[in-house]
Formats: C-alpha cells, sequence, structure tokens
C-alpha cells in the first residue's frame, strides 16, 4: 500500500515518520522544504503537486492547519480530488469541522475513491511514538482498508461512525482539554498567591480526584517555564470555535464555552498566534505579579511507553 501524506508539521510529520518506521512505502508533500527533508533523506517519496499524489497512492492523507487550506488541496486545479479514483481513499486527520469534512467526503465519494475522517488525540509526545489515539470515522469497509495505516500511526483506534462523526468527537475532546488547560492555570496562580510549594501542589492534584491527562502533560511543562507542549495558541482558537460553532449550528445553548474562546482569544491577541498554547497561565501571572514555576519539572514531555502495535477499540469493552 502506498501512502501519500500532505502536511508535515508538528502533528503530520510525526505521523508520517510512524508510517516509515513502520515499513510503508510513503510519499510525502509540504510547503515548508524543511519539514519534508528528513522524510525524503530517509527514502521517502516526493509529489509535484497534491493531485500527482493521488494519481500515485492507494491512500492520500491530509494533515493540515485549518479547513480553508485543507478545501484549497482538495480542491485546487492540482488537487487531491483530480487525482482520485475507484478504490482509492482519502484520510483526513486534521482537526476540522465536521460539515465541511463530509462536504468534501462527497466530493470524493463522486470519484469513486472513499473518504475517512481520521484525527488523532493525546498529544504530539504520543505521535511521535505511534502511542497516539485515533478516532476514524466513514463507512465501515473503507475504516478496514485503511486499518493498517492508523495502527501503524497510532495505538486505540475507535470508530466512530459516518464520516463527520470523528470530527465532532475530536473537536469535543480538544474542547475539554482546553477548558482543563485554562482550569490549572487558575488553580496553579491561586496556589503560587497561597504560598503553596508548587511541587507538592502538582502532585496533591495528581493525586486528587482533580487529576488529568492534561495535568500530567501541560502543568508539568507549566511549572518548568517552558510552557512547551508542540501546540500554539492559534490552533486551540481553531479547536474550540469549532466546538463552540458545533453546538450553536445545533441550538445547544453553552455558558463556558463562549468564556474559553474570549480568553484564548485574548491570550492570541496579547502574545501573539504562534504562541504555546500552556502561556494562557502569563495573563494570571500578569496580573498577580507571580511567577508560577517551579524546579524538577521537564521543559518539554517525551513519551517514554515502547510503541505497541495499535488496535481497534470496541466501544463498551
Amino acid at each position: 500500500m502506498r501512502v501519500g501524506f500532505i502536511g508535515c508539521g508538528n502533528v503530520g510529520g510525526k505521523l508520517a515518520g510512524s508510517l516509515i518506521r513502520n515499513g510503508f512505502d510513503v510519499v510525502v508533500r509540504d510547503l515548508d522544504p524543511d519539514a519534508v527533508r528528513p522524510f525524503l533523506d530517509g527514502g521517502a517519496g516526493w509529489a509535484n503537486s497534491p493531485r500527482e499524489m493521488a494519481e500515485g497512492c492507494d491512500v492520500v492523507v491530509t494533515c493540515l492547519p485549518s479547513p480553508a487550506v485543507c478545501s484549497t488541496v482538495m480542491e485546487g486545479d492540482d488537487g487531491v480530488l483530480a487525482g482520485l479514483s475507484v478504490g482509492k481513499v482519502w484520510m483526513e486527520m486534521s482537526t476540522t469541522d465536521e460539515a465541511e469534512v463530509r462536504r468534501l467526503g462527497s466530493l470524493v465519494e463522486a470519484t469513486g475513491a472513499s473518504a475517512v475522517d481520521c484525527p488523532v488525540s493525546g498529544g504530539c509526545h504520543r505521535a511521535a511514538t505511534g502511542n497516539i489515539s485515533i478516532f476514524a470515522g466513514g463507512e465501515r469497509d473503507a475504516f478496514e482498508a485503511v486499518l493498517p495505516v492508523l495502527t501503524a500511526m497510532g495505538r486505540q483506534i475507535l470508530h466512530t461512525g459516518p464520516l463527520g462523526s470523528a470530527s465532532v468527537l475530536k473537536v469535543l475532546t480538544n474542547y475539554l482539554a482546553s477548558a482543563n488547560l485554562l482550569s490549572l492555570a487558575e488553580a496553579l496562580t491561586t496556589a503560587a498567591a497561597a504560598g503553596m510549594d508548587l511541587a507538592t501542589t502538582y502532585e496533591a492534584i495528581r493525586i486528587s480526584s482533580g487529576n488529568s491527562f492534561v495535568h500530567e502533560t501541560e502543568s508539568q511543562v507549566i511549572l518548568n517555564g517552558s510552557r512547551d507542549i508542540n501546540f500554539t495558541m492559534d490552533l486551540v482558537v481553531k479547536d474550540i470555535g469549532l466546538f463552540d460553532d458545533l453546538a450553536r449550528r445545533l441550538d445547544v445553548p453553552l455558558d463556558l464555552s463562549p468564556l474559553l474562546v474570549d480568553v484564548f482569544r485574548d491570550g492570541l491577541e496579547r502574545y501573539g498566534p504562534r504562541e504555546w498554547s500552556p502561556n494562557i497561565i502569563r495573563r494570571y501571572e500578569e496580573a498577580t505579579g507571580l511567577d508560577v514555576r517551579a524546579a524538577g519539572f521537564p521543559a518539554e514531555m517525551i513519551d517514554d511507553e515502547p510503541e505497541e502495535p495499535g488496535h481497534e477499540v470496541m466501544p463498551g469493552r
């Protein structure tokens, strides 16, 4: 199976690396030549256009920063759609809008190809080791066709239902993670204001009912001071905006989501779109004059679990 991969950024590059490490024949494409050079040096092929990639590959993966960028890559004159045909599969691994992925999916299916949306969850450090989780939405036969690709990139693979369902769950879980990050920033700043030892505070949260994946990862780089979780402020604003838009389209009245969007938009305006998202805590540090750091925490997260073959997760089991 030959796999084309478009978008070798923070997440995409790690996923493409897992495919190459696991022996797949991979063709890459990215607008940044530095992003693809390690893969080309490692034996991956290069496509001069998305169309050329789609014509020469069995599967085309897109992992791009926004729905608008993906639309351009798919629908341009030399785009992916122009090169798809019967038997091929498009895998959308971007965090995107479920309505947009369904729209593009209908165009993919008109070519005779299949579409699966399969965003990842679990942090960039776990994407690097193939231990990340992957949601996958699409027809069961299309899902099974690309399951070997998915299990090479991720450990836990969940078939979520029809096309678009994975994207709904992805923006929902990213919303939850972002809300948790903000609450942790508030909690850690309040602990500092109360004169608490922050290493002790970290452990108290870790062994308590307030613990979470976000605490065990992002709180550590907050306390280190690097705030480097390999995820930027603009991506948080995009993701929580997608969740908020989804709820509005469904007429679900939300209280917390609009506040979360406002706070992270303010963080983006203050610190810039490419600032690491955990630095949202700077809003509270600046307001209080406190420095919320402690010794003994890592500057970045590294997944030290050994890579394991991925497997499908069955709901209710």
